[in-house]
């Protein structure tokens, strides 16, 4: 099944804001249904391709006829990823970027047979796994591309269960790579709010975090190896688990987002199904005292699996259990909330949870129970189409992250938070500003806002210098561009200022390498020639 052209994800679990929410945006934000009719998908008509018909003979030869897509209402879902700037461009009817044509490979040969001939006839590559993209890196500087959909790369090529280890590939789905791994009795343990559309290779590409990070880690340090096949040939990396042969090749191909080449095929790191998977919630009288709370875990220990906390904004809302939107913010008192979640054999779950509690309370927390973190874990997926809803009601709905040091949190969290509200109210258009901490390491943690506000007369161009505004802030205080959403077009600029010259210079001398023509996704992350 295809995700929804137009918003996010499965159109069955799409469902309207409840009267005390809309009536909420109404009344503290000045949000009003907008009145232009909604576009049907029949009602958007692409311009047909220019693309020469020698250069789709070519893609047909690589990987058969029936294999390059050049159909309107498949390069329309082909079209940018799923920011909310890229759906209002859409619901608009604008596909102005809209690839030339949908090539779907089956092998990594037939993978450098696309990329030779896209080569040889001038066109543009986007590798393509879930369109979840977030940040514009769906959407490249070049008007001749050709879109690659991986999703015939979607099976589990080897599982070595005495190494703990699994090769997949990179079209595989996450909700299908998780089952596929429990017939065997194990789980790779990544579960980002995107998890029910996300694949394996775009996990890879971007660098993504699951919401069980405290427990096992990020997606880039479950990596043990990567296949990349690129206009010069192919790389492989990963012979062992760890290696002092000179440089680690996949972490240059971690988080590159398409620009150095396709991956197709990632070795990751597996673990045994736990037993017992249990998530409770904690209620704190401040941000800054829960956040302490989940400084002292990450770097003392207990580490649970799951720990994240909402600010005040967040929890008054109930964002910070999307399923719970318009119920009554009195149930859920005051402060914020935090969910612990732990995951393992159930002796260990229950030790953890008791000596992580002693920590949470000599911090100033109160427990509340498992009910908010059954609920939390309940609707952890369902913030996406919350914001599709949002949309639909009139209202701008959009999200950014960060991560910084534990001592830089602080004037993180206020400068972001000062730079959204501050541009957005003299826009006319004063916010709703939200964070919660979803990532924690020993020495920091990652910082991930929402924005809620009218739409304005132009939301696109309303947006654009809030956005700005902070990523100008974030960078001042001490933040990075991206903590797991990464760089795309949206962040490319403030990218090249935090990498710096002879950083940029490098990585330009790498693709220069790779891709010399410049073809694989131009303009994502690094800026054109």
């Amino acid at each position: 099944m295809d995700m929804l052209w137009n918003g996010w994800g499965d159109p069955a679990k799409a469902a309207p804001l409840p009267e005390t929410v809309t009536g909420l945006l109404r009344d503290l934000l000045g949000v009003e249904p907008r009145s232009n009719p909604a576009l049907g998908l029949a009602d958007i008509r692409p311009p047909a391709p220019t693309a020469s018909r020698a250069a789709l003979h070519a893609l047909a030869a690589a990987v058969g006829d029936e294999h390059v897509r050049t159909d309107g209402e498949i390069r329309v879902r082909h079209t940018r990823g799923k920011s909310t700037p890229d759906l209002l461009r859409i619901r608009a009817g604008d596909v102005s970027d809209v690839p030339q044509a949908v090539v779907l490979p089956a092998t990594h040969d037939e993978v450098l047979a696309v990329l030779r001939a896209c080569a040889a006839h001038g066109l543009a590559v986007v590798p393509f796994g879930g369109g979840t993209s977030v940040v514009g890196g769906l959407a490249p500087q070049r008007s001749l591309f050709v879109a690659l959909d991986l999703r015939r790369m979607n099976g589990l090529l080897d599982l070595d269960p005495v190494s703990r280890t699994a090769v997949l590939q990179p079209g595989l789905r996450a909700p299908e790579a998780e089952a596929l791994l429990a017939g065997h009795g194990f789980t790779l343990g990544h579960f980002p709010q995107s998890f029910e559309w996300a694949t394996i290779g775009g996990f890879a590409a971007a660098r993504s975090s699951g919401q069980a990070s405290a427990g096992y880690g990020r997606f880039d340090e479950m990596v043990l190896g990567l296949t990349l096949a690129t206009p010069e040939g192919t790389i492989d990396t990963g012979r062992a688990p760890r290696s002092a042969a000179g440089p680690d090749l996949r972490q240059l191909i971690l988080g590159s987002e398409g620009a150095f080449g396709v991956i197709t095929s990632v070795t990751v790191r597996i673990r045994p199904l736990p037993e017992v998977r249990r998530y409770e919630g904690w209620r704190f009288r401040s941000f800054e005292e829960g956040a302490t709370a989940l400084r002292r875990l990450a770097q003392d220990g207990p580490r649970p699996t799951v720990l994240r906390l909402s600010d005040e904004t967040e929890t008054l809302v109930g964002l910070a259990q999307p399923d719970a939107i318009g119920a009554d913010p009195a149930q859920g008192g005051a402060g914020c909330l935090a969910i612990a979640g732990y995951e393992g054999t159930a002796e260990d779950t229950a030790y953890r949870s008791e000596r992580a509690a002693d920590v949470l309370r000599d911090c100033g927390g109160t427990p509340a129970g498992t009910e908010p973190g059954e609920r939390w874990a309940h609707g952890r997926y369902s913030a996406p189409y919350l914001r599709d809803a949002l949309l639909d009601a009139g209202a701008f709905a959009e999200t950014l992250e960060t991560a910084a040091f534990w001592s830089r949190v602080p004037e993180l969290y206020t400068a972001v938070r000062t730079a959204l509200t501050d541009t957005l109210t003299r826009a006319g258009t004063p916010p709703l500003v939200m964070c919660h901490i979803s990532h924690v390491y020993e020495n920091g943690a990652s910082l991930y806002f929402t924005v809620v506000s009218a739409q304005g007369a132009d939301p696109v161009a309303h947006w654009t210098p809030a956005k700005h505004a902070a990523n100008e802030a974030l960078l001042a205080a001490g933040g990075t561009i991206s903590h797991h959403h990464g760089v795309g077009t949206d962040h490319r600029d403030w990218y090249v200022r935090e990498a710096g010259p002879l950083g940029v210079s490098a990585l330009r001398a790498v693709k220069r390498r790779l891709d010399p023509e410049g073809l694989l996704n131009p303009g994502v992350l690094l800026p054109t020639d």
